[in-house]
């Protein structure tokens, strides 16, 4: 078994509501995916995003980030490096799960000093 298998394996027994999202995505990445070419705009792309979030913040969380990435990529959107947040956003909560979908900001590379 591959380490995702065995990583989606684990899960199934402690959320069996995030296994039942990931089962699809997975089902997705490795057969349709592959006849639709690759051609995402985001990286990682939309399956590994929403594969990710639901297994770092659980079904209900990362099933609305995935949802609000989906609805991201589109031609006329933005493109670039847009990983999933490590914690969940700080206005978000159960009874507002659209503020879960909400783009985090880009992460900012800082420029390095060279070294004498």
């Amino acid at each position: 078994m591959t380490p995702r298998w065995r990583d989606l394996a684990r899960t199934a027994l402690r959320a069996p509501a995030a296994t039942a999202l990931r089962i699809p995505i997975f089902a997705y990445r490795y057969s349709l995916s592959m006849f639709m070419g690759r051609r995402c705009r985001y990286l990682p792309t939309c399956s590994e995003y929403a594969d990710e979030a639901i297994a770092r913040h659980g079904a209900w969380a990362g099933g609305w980030m995935a949802a609000g990435r989906i609805c991201r990529c589109h031609p006329w959107s933005g493109s670039g490096y847009d990983p999933p947040p490590s914690e969940l956003p700080s206005r978000a909560s159960w009874s507002r799960p659209w503020r879960y979908a909400k783009r985090a900001n880009s992460p900012v590379c800082e420029v390095a000093e060279p070294a004498d």
